[in-house]
């Protein structure tokens, strides 16, 4: 089988796990690295990796099959975009855009022009989270899914302070965890809708945590608990509780006791779904485009409640080009 050559745009913090899974996926090959960073270049450079500051360049100059897009979450669009007008398949780092009409502006023109656009959730591949979903009978017996996402992100984000920044972020734990957090909710329960949500912001305008309750189409409740000022270290699971009132859980973090150890597997399974939707010509642009519907369904259904309570909108954390779309 003659390998994917492949792309990587972005060299940031959750670079590292997409780059160290290519040596174990021999069927996929990587063949470039971008970044605006000569220092993150650098190294590549000198192992003698073709290396690009401009994704356009890199698209133009290098046979490629696809790329993964890993910059900060306001270039999503534009980069991909860019890589589904050459005809080169996409991977791109949640939230599929910051907006959006962007995010189905680019399903569009995936689906028209026959290129994938996959976007990569991490935990849908988590061990204990497939353990767990393995174990259970069939889906009409669950009474109730919660999904914890709890962190102090100042933990997380190394060099990229761009999480920070709610212009670029897209706002805070809702828009950047809150689509991890959603899926994992859509692998167990399906196609979701937000019922309520309570969002809570710092000064900058930066969503530090958030419970939103969710429903099923088959009338499933579920809740995702969002924090980015966990004073504990971090908590990552779910609960699944059946009608016969049991309750099932899966630590997401269990025998990973390294700091992102648990990203290491999750980012092989990246890599590999991603694949075989390439050699398949699957559409995969539901998901992506699924969980930025529930970011923005939340962050209205916020304002909706808040305006409800006080008569008047609070600060979202979002830009006025977001408020325009919604």
């Amino acid at each position: 089988m003659k390998p994917l050559r492949i792309g990587v745009v972005g060299l940031g913090v959750i670079s590292r796990f997409y780059l160290d899974a290519f040596p174990g996926l021999p069927t996929l090959e990587l063949v470039a690295v971008c970044d605006l960073r000569e220092d993150a270049l650098a190294p590549h450079r000198a192992a003698g990796l073709p290396c690009y500051p401009d994704h356009r360049r890199m698209l133009a100059e290098t046979e490629l099959d696809a790329i993964v897009v890993n910059v900060p979450n306001d270039a999503h669009a534009a980069v991909c975009r860019d890589a589904l007008e050459a005809g080169v398949a996409v991977c791109v780092e949640k939230p599929l855009a910051l907006h959006l009409a962007d995010g189905r502006a680019l399903t569009e023109l995936a689906v028209s022009g026959g290129s994938v656009l996959f976007t990569a959730f991490h935990r849908r591949y988590n061990d204990n989270v497939l353990g767990l979903l393995r174990s259970l009978p069939e889906a009409a017996a669950v009474e109730s899914v919660t999904v914890r996402y709890l962190e102090k992100i100042e933990e997380h984000v190394g060099q990229d302070r761009w999480y920070l920044d709610p212009e670029r972020c897209g706002g805070g734990c809702v828009a950047d965890n809150g689509p991890n957090a959603f899926d994992v909710v859509r692998l167990f329960l399906g196609e979701l809708t937000v019922e309520s949500a309570e969002v809570v912001r710092d000064g900058e305008g930066v969503d530090r945590q958030a419970r939103v309750e969710l429903r099923s189409a088959g009338g499933v409740p579920a809740t995702v608990e969002l924090d980015w000022s966990y004073p504990h270290g971090e908590a990552k699971d779910v609960t699944v509780r059946l009608k016969d009132g049991t309750e099932h859980h899966a630590d997401m973090l269990a025998g990973h006791d390294a700091f992102k150890s648990s990203l290491k597997h999750e980012y092989v399974g990246v890599l590999q779904e991603f694949e075989q939707a390439v050699r398949a010509g699957t559409d995969a642009s539901r998901a992506g485009l699924a969980m930025l519907e529930l970011v923005d369904a939340t962050y209205r259904t916020e304002r909706t409640e808040q305006t409800g309570r006080t008569g008047r909108t609070g600060r979202t954390g979002r830009s006025e080009r977001t408020e325009a779309v919604t």
